[in-house]
């Protein structure tokens, strides 16, 4: 018979000999392998007419006024030149304002919430940075403005709009921040719902760029396609423009996003700064053709949607700027011409 010291001898012995070769065996991780992400990256852009390409021309099937959208979303539209993913993706609709990009159920030209849209998009497709440009069509109501300004230019008798305006202005700005705010915290949201965590991608928010300047002909520049007093011009891209901008990066610093600002982008090629085949913003421009696809539907402002807009030429290098800003890594820039007369972002 065995001792009970003998058997915990003989235990022990077996004890140690398992540890000996437990220790000898190579360890296991028990860090989980980490999948690959084999979805094609994408850049989305959400927004109003200024990103959707509105004055770009080439619009996609849809958006040309069929069926009641005019939304206007060009194949030449900025986010279609970047370089930054393998596909491009433009949810942004002409005259959208922020609650047409938030959550909130609105319908807008026929389409609803373009973060609802966004979910699906960053879903199928591995979203690495969301470009967003909007506010213009909420309280500063950028358009009718430059309507308002037009009609004054018709009327030799009577004052400027911008006498007014430079009162007004400052309020509309911050009665729109808190829209635009909202805006950005339900894409958020919406690329959360997407599996996204807050920093995972890039978010960009941008202002605008000046399309009219005073530095047009002072005789023939409203029959040029630019019917707009020159004291209200100047106004616009020296007070009204730059103000805008700096609400946004106002917007933009309290939300946690990107900045870029697109204020001076088109700076001596604003509409009537020279020829139409060099600048980078539309004249007044009456489009007919939009009665093809829009029916009598386009009979009224839809002729005319694409006026004071950036046109392809001015797509083209604010995508190349934009693209330049997300390598960058920087948190804010401006879309400045540089030597070479190519728009770069410049900290």
């Amino acid at each position: 018979m065995f001792s009970t010291r003998t058997i915990g001898t003989a235990a022990a012995a077996v004890l140690v000999a398992s540890l000996s070769t437990a220790l000898a065996l190579p360890a296991v991780s028990t860090t989980a392998v980490a999948v690959a992400d084999e979805r094609p990256t994408a850049v989305v852009s959400l927004g109003d007419s200024a990103i959707s390409g509105e004055g770009a021309g080439d619009y996609e099937p849809g958006t040309n006024g069929e069926n009641g959208d005019w939304c206007h979303r060009s194949a030449n539209a900025l986010i279609h030149k970047t370089a930054l993913a393998d596909r491009t993706v433009n949810l942004a609709c002409s005259g959208a304002d922020s609650a047409n990009v938030s959550l909130a159920d609105t319908t807008h030209y026929t389409e609803g919430s373009q973060a609802r849209r966004l979910v699906r998009v960053a879903t199928e497709n591995r979203v690495t940075a969301v470009v967003l440009q909007v506010g213009a069509n909420d309280e500063p109501a950028f358009a009718d403005t430059i309507v308002g300004c037009g009609l004054k230019w018709l009327n030799p008798f009577g004052g400027n709009c911008s006498d007014a305006l430079t009162a007004q202005w400052p309020q509309r700005l911050a009665a729109m921040a808190p829209r635009v705010e909202q805006a950005i915290t339900d894409v958020k949201a919406a690329m959360r719902e997407a599996g996204y965590a807050d920093g995972s991608y890039r978010f960009v928010l941008t202002s605008y760029a000046s399309p009219v300047t005073e530095r047009m002909d002072p005789v023939t520049h409203g029959f040029d396609g630019c019917p707009l007093r020159l004291d209200d011009a100047e106004w616009g891209r020296t007070v009204a423009v730059p103000q805008f901008a700096e609400a946004l990066r106002g917007v933009a610093d309290r939300s946690g996003v990107s900045f870029l600002d697109f204020s001076r982008a088109t700076e001596g090629r604003e509409a009537c700064s020279g020829t139409t085949g060099s600048e980078w913003q539309n004249r007044l421009l009456v489009d007919l053709k939009a009665i093809e696809t829009g029916g009598l539907d386009a009979i009224g402002i839809h002729l005319a949607q694409q006026s004071f807009h950036p046109n392809a030429r001015a797509h083209a290098q604010l995508g190349a700027c934009v693209t330049e800003f997300v390598r960058s890594g920087a948190g804010s820039a401006a879309c400045l011409a540089g030597a070479d007369g190519a728009l770069h972002a410049v900290s």
